[in-house]
């Protein structure tokens, strides 16, 4: 259950607010067979490249350009929509100081609902990216610094209902999300201390759990790389089951269980534990090393109180098994929560309230004077956002997010990441082709006590005309 932290229309991601495709977008859904839309604005962004300091914090003044086109197909028994959007930004900072000045995204959604009968009934969803920004790539993995190259993510779940009787039904389904990152190439000797000290032993785990020397000793560069592919590279899966009991018309019970399970793919050196302070014998983790497996068991409620009003609840929690960790594997429990609730209370006007607990993968990978390391982070955010029709041709909206991020294992063992998000926006309908946006979004991130440079705030404003055809 690894992205069910991102919530339609509330994550504002790239350099003016593009919103995250990964949560469900009724968008996708229109009544002709296509659909092409897009924006073109100018922004001011004070803190581009993510900085957590004033010495290399850069702002810039920019474009973006970002057309989608939408196909919707409906069959007798079947509903095909396929949606492609591509992202274009300018950096006048960058272009400046003779760097590449832009960035580029892309970004495809498929979505087909099939009824084999009235009874059964599947889904299939899949969401493709390719880009630098961390929201779009993995928003909730706390890797919030821009990474260049392409960087890839795959999110698709299937689905399966099947209605038993009047009463009961069942919902199986499963999950499966890939992503690569273009930046690593670290070596253990980037995870070792540079001369003048003394040459390093790297030591093995072999049969039995005994360290043995890999060789002769060697020199460190004492890099300590970002090594974002060696961190997060990964394959998740999931596959669970519910079983639901109408109470009532508006009421729907259902108890659950999960199994998934995470595959770190990079098989690159992450991370470096001396074994004794009095030697210079080091133990060299890897990608792997954090694979992990977990249950999970839940309760849960879905409720409409009225024609405007909706809402659910789901409850339970999460048993890890770190079991590739070749010197410390543990397992652990977590609670495990995702709630929201939803009210429209007028025509284009709704609010919105949620809250997730869950547990996420990290690009921290940091090992304790113990010689434990940084597993993942269990992580709770707290989402709100209000869409007002202000008039019949202006509307406007505000969104927040906070999330805690705490990190379990490794040297900021039980320390948090604080992720505070706002973000305000009006859109003035010239006619039913054009409008007018504008918008601001503010980013601050309070990083772990126990982990330097990861804190940052960031302005980003906007203005620009969007077109619907």
């Amino acid at each position: 259950m690894k992205n069910k932290f991102v919530f339609a229309g509330l994550v504002a991601a790239g350099a003016a607010g593009l919103q995250s495709s990964f949560a469900e977008d009724a968008g996708l859904v229109s009544p002709k067979f296509w659909n092409v839309s897009g924006s073109l604005r100018g922004f001011y962004d004070d803190n581009y490249n993510i900085a957590n300091s004033g010495a290399t914090k850069k702002g810039s003044t920019g474009g973006e350009l970002v057309p989608t086109i939408t196909i919707n197909q409906p069959f007798r028994q079947t509903d095909i929509n396929i949606r492609y959007t591509y992202g274009l930004y300018y950096y006048q900072d960058r272009q400046d100081l003779n760097l590449n000045a832009l960035d580029q995204t892309h970004q495809a959604d498929v979505w087909l609902d099939h009824a084999f009968s009235e009874r059964w009934k599947a889904q299939i969803k899949d969401t493709f990216t390719v880009g630098s920004m961390p929201e779009l790539i993995s928003p909730t993995t706390g890797t919030t610094y821009r990474i260049q190259g392409d960087n890839i993510a795959n999110h698709a779940t299937l689905g399966l209902d099947t209605e038993w009787t009047r009463l009961l039904s069942t919902a199986l389904h499963y999950g499966n999300g890939i992503f690569d990152y273009q930046k690593g190439g670290a070596t253990a000797l980037d995870f070792l201390p540079a001369p003048p000290a003394p040459t390093s032993q790297l030591m093995l785990k072999g049969a039995g759990g005994v360290l043995t020397p890999s060789g002769a000793p060697v020199s460190g560069s004492g890099k300590s790389p970002a090594n974002y592919a060696g961190a997060l590279n990964r394959l998740e899966q999931s596959i669970g089951l519910d079983l639901k009991w109408n109470v009532q018309p508006n009421t729907v019970a259902f108890v659950g269980y999960e199994f998934s399970w995470v595959n770190y793919t990079a098989d690159a050196p992450i991370a470096a534990y001396r074994l004794s302070p009095l030697s210079n014998q080091y133990f060299i983790y890897h990608s792997a090393d954090r694979d992990n497996v977990s249950h999970y068991a839940y309760l849960g409620l879905e409720h409409s109180f009225s024609t405007s009003v909706s809402g659910s609840v789901r409850g339970g929690a999460s048993f890890t098994d770190s079991y590739n960790d070749p010197l410390h594997p543990n397992t652990s429990f977590a609670p495990y929560a995702d709630m929201s609730l939803s009210y429209s209370y007028s025509p284009g006007s709704y609010i919105q309230l949620g809250f997730t607990h869950d547990i996420n993968a990290t690009d921290v990978a940091t090992v304790s004077s113990s010689g434990h390391l940084t597993q993942y982070t269990e992580t709770s955010v707290l989402y709100a956002s209000i869409n007002h029709r202000i008039t019949q041709k202006l509307s406007g909206s505000l969104i927040g997010r906070f999330q805690n991020s705490s990190y379990v294992g490794g040297s900021a063992d039980n320390n948090s990441d604080q992720d505070y998000n706002v973000g305000v926006s009006l859109r003035y309908e010239i006619n039913r082709h054009f409008s007018l946006e504008s918008g601001y979004n503010y980013d601050d991130l309070i990083g772990a006590s126990a982990l330097t440079g990861r804190s940052y705030q960031r302005n980003r404003l906007y203005l620009g005309l969007a077109a619907n055809f």
